[in-house]
């Protein structure tokens, strides 16, 4: 769980500028917001100042946090968007005359700017705050319509307590998000899962993944995960290079619209952090400056396409399906099925599904040993080529077969030559 002081402070969401046009003669309904550009942004951030900002569109971020219109400004004028947010975005301020006009003026101030990409609202609350939410973001989306209004969930290990959910993990986790769809109706689908532990990998990360994922597509709504970049307790490990590969590549492959990290500037209590308080880029900057863009590039491949299903190969963790035999895409050998063993690393690979009409053309292979590279053959539906994220640009394997050097945790898009 995230320590206290985090609560109303810096994280993720979305992505692209979304505006009103004017037809000659008439009133144009305004536009509902849409995802855009895969987000990709962060958790207690610095203020946004033009080197704050340079560092993290050079890093690969896109979506910034922003506490004013200078901060809104800042944010523009180095192409970034900006998440606002404000004590102002309350459920509170609708039950009060004086603070629902300061909303109001807020919202006008801010609607129309450059930058405007979404509202912050709140941090993981329970069930018994969902009606008052609920009314918040639908009187958000009347009045905006144009801009995401984003909250964050808890994760799988929340208790029933901190959730408002009775129940085993399972019951409990999906009363919780099915109550948050029903009743909040949110643009967006947003929660945190930090896994590594000092002693263990903590066991439930897919299954938040997957129960997110599945969630997502019965309600059609996008999905966004905040991943583990520090420590903050003595619990908990500093992921190294190899495992914030392995959360990337498999948050794409789970089908994400989004990732987050927790955190960018971090306290006393935390480290590293991507950036230190004086604004000097950490270890872990330098590995998602080159992560960043290759979710960018590989989630922007697949926004036309839908999550078709996400096969686990080797250890089988909570929440992970095994890989169909006859499957579209398959290893080619097989990969031999390994006992999972609670709290250890996952060990084995999977394929993450993706195509159009029900028919897979497109596939994201991640290797999910993060202690070692691998080579794997994947077998396809048709003639295969092999996505560079790196470049943005397509290779053809000239047959059915695609042979992958995978990094530790790494992954490749792969797809049927000649489908988009």
């Amino acid at each position: 769980m995230r320590s206290c002081w985090i609560q109303g402070a810096a994280t993720a969401a979305l992505a692209v500028l979304l505006g009103t046009a004017g037809v000659t003669g008439m009133a144009q309904k305004p536009e509902k917001w849409k995802v855009g550009t895969p987000i990709v942004t962060y958790w207690a951030g610095p203020a946004m100042t033009d080197a704050a900002a340079t560092q993290m569109q050079e890093g690969g971020w896109n979506l910034v946090w922003c506490s004013t219109i200078q901060e809104m400004d800042v944010a523009h004028r180095h192409g970034l968007r900006a998440q606002l947010f404000d004590p102002l975005l309350n459920p509170a301020s609708l039950d009060n005359k004086e603070k629902r006009a300061k909303l109001d003026a807020l919202i006008e101030k801010v609607k129309n700017h450059p930058a405007m990409y979404c509202y912050f609202i709140t941090d993981e609350p329970g069930a018994e705050l969902f009606p008052g939410l609920g009314k918040l973001v639908a009187y958000l989306r009347k009045k905006d319509p144009a801009h995401l209004a984003y909250i964050n969930l808890f994760p799988t290990y929340a208790d029933n307590e901190q959730l408002g959910t009775e129940g085993d993990i399972v019951t409990a986790y999906q009363e919780h998000i099915d109550q948050y769809v029903s009743t909040v109706r949110p643009g967006l689908i947003s929660w945190d899962h930090y896994q590594f532990a000092v002693v263990r990998d903590m066991p439930d990360y897919f299954l938040n993944l997957a129960m997110i994922r599945k969630k997502s597509l019965s309600s059609r709504i996008p999905f966004l995960n905040i991943v583990q970049a520090c420590t903050w307790t003595k619990s908990m490990r500093e992921p190294n290079e190899d495992e914030m590969r392995y959360l990337v590549y498999t948050t794409a492959a789970y089908g994400a619209q989004g990732i987050s990290y927790y955190v960018y500037t971090p306290p006393t209590d935390h480290s590293p952090g991507i950036a230190t308080p004086d604004g000097q880029p950490t270890r872990v900057y330098g590995w998602l400056k080159v992560l960043n863009p290759e979710f960018s590039a590989i989630v922007t491949q697949l926004q036309p396409l839908k999550s078709l299903g996400v096969y686990h190969a080797g250890m089988l963790p909570p929440g992970a399906v095994a890989l169909p035999k006859h499957g579209a895409f398959r290893f080619d050998p097989p990969i031999a099925r390994q006992e999972f063993i609670k709290d250890k690393p996952v060990k084995g690979a999977l394929i993450g599904d993706f195509g159009a009409h029900g028919t897979a053309t497109h596939a994201v292979v991640v290797n999910l040993d993060y202690k070692a590279s691998a080579t794997l053959t994947v077998r396809g539906p048709g003639s295969l080529e092999v996505f560079d994220a790196s470049t943005g640009k397509w290779a053809p394997c000239g047959s059915n077969h695609a042979t992958l050097q995978l990094q530790p945790g790494g992954g490749k898009l792969i797809r049927v030559a000649g489908t988009k």
